[in-house]
């Protein structure tokens, strides 16, 4: 026999409910177990751990200290180590949670390309058809109306409480938030998709003069850094791009200047929300009413140009324009709606580096899928003014070191 006597619980024991061991005192070893002088087993304390007892599943009742070993029918050899380590349930579901949140955003990101890519595509395609940037604006505003229209209607989202004084603050965004919509389609048709997304790349350029003339935020040298590939990038590509017109080049920087004038107004109005007002609300809200604002403008300058006869007499087969333009107003408004859904998980320049990424895929899946002619100039333009977007969403939130007296 060992000096040392090592217990444990056989699942033979029906009677007793696990629970920690507490040995405070050292336990009698019975005259019945043939263990030699002194009779007295010391049993080191246990460690820190958790333990269960083997076969936990059979019933159990509530017990103190260790049962008496004189019966003849336990001996010795049924005390054989029966402890294992408790899983940390709590840990593998806390983990499988964090995976299930990463295959989400992931997914999320996913299909914020993908509706990126079928929306310039059909699109460009509806507009080099269709010469008419107006009403292809305006039937994307529409369809995005009926769709926010009948997730209201069904309490799929929260129909939102507006009052007059935060739609009087709303116009203003309505009214940027338009324009810089309709100035995206008027450049893509004139020139070619990678380009006008190229040209788009200066946003961050626009951003940082209007904060600083509205709002009085001054750059950071690393800003002002992030600023100069991009600017020069956009101007390399610009001299060396093959479907250049100034029309297309100048409508693709109006929207620049009008979508970052979007983003000082929301800062500059300090719109109230509350529970009813998140963002997707709020855009919800301003496709609505861009389409109030469109519709007029458009009858006035293009009149009707989207019935069957008027597309018949211009050569384009009726149903492809109409499928597409579907296509292209349903991807419009899906991919805005992910693109806030990821902000509200994301931090914002986790969000910034995810559109930059975003510009990149959809240029290059343009290329591909239009067969767009690229020189290797322009495609290092381009490259350069896509790594000072991303260097621009890395730097921008570097704070500058406060001044010591």
């Amino acid at each position: 026999m060992q000096s040392s006597a090592v217990f444990s619980l056989s699942p033979s024991l029906p009677l007793l409910k696990p629970r920690r061991l507490s040995l405070r005192h050292p336990v009698t070893a019975s005259s019945n177990l043939n263990v030699s002088p002194p009779n007295v087993v010391s049993v080191p304390p246990l460690p820190r751990r958790s333990w269960r007892l083997a076969s936990s599943d059979s019933p159990l009742r509530a017990w103190s200290g260790l049962p008496s070993v004189s019966s003849p029918s336990l001996d010795t050899n049924r005390f054989k180590t029966a402890a294992t380590a408790v899983p940390e349930n709590a840990e593998e579901g806390e983990g499988s949670g964090k995976m299930t949140k990463v295959l989400e955003l992931g997914l999320l990101f996913a299909m914020w390309y993908l509706f990126n890519i079928y929306f310039n595509i059909y699109n460009k395609q509806v507009l080099k058809a269709l010469h008419a940037p107006m009403t292809v604006t305006l039937v994307q505003f529409a369809v995005g109306s009926v769709l926010i229209t009948f997730m209201w209607a069904l309490n799929l989202y929260k129909r939102p409480k507006i009052s007059a004084a935060q739609l009087a603050a709303i116009l203003p965004l309505a009214v940027v938030h338009t324009l810089g919509n309709l100035f995206t389609n008027m450049s893509l048709g004139k020139v070619s998709v990678s380009f006008t997304h190229t040209i788009k790349a200066m946003e961050p350029f626009f951003s940082v003069v209007l904060s600083a003339m509205f709002l009085g935020e001054v750059p950071t040298p690393w800003v002002i850094g992030s600023i100069i590939p991009i600017v020069g990038g956009v101007a390399l590509a610009s001299v060396t791009e093959v479907s250049f017109n100034w029309a297309g080049f100048l409508s693709a920087m109006a929207s620049n200047l009008t979508n970052q004038s979007r983003n000082v107004l929301s800062k500059k109005v300090m719109v109230k929300k509350d529970d009813s007002l998140d963002n997707i609300t709020l855009f919800s809200i301003i496709t609505l009413m861009s389409l109030f604002l469109m519709a007029p403008v458009t009858f006035f300058s293009e009149g009707i140009k989207f019935t069957p006869s008027y597309i018949q007499s211009a050569g384009v087969n009726v149903q492809q324009i109409y499928t597409k333009s579907l296509i292209a107003a349903l991807c419009f408004h899906a991919y805005q709606q992910v693109s806030y859904m990821i902000l509200a998980r994301v931090s914002p320049v986790t969000h910034s580096v995810g559109n930059c990424v975003k510009r990149v895929v959809v240029i290059v899946s343009s290329v591909i899928f239009f067969k767009t002619p690229v020189s290797p100039v322009n495609a290092f333009g381009t490259g350069i003014a896509l790594a000072g977007v991303f260097l621009y969403s890395r730097v921008k939130r570097i704070k500058p070191k406060p001044k010591t007296a």
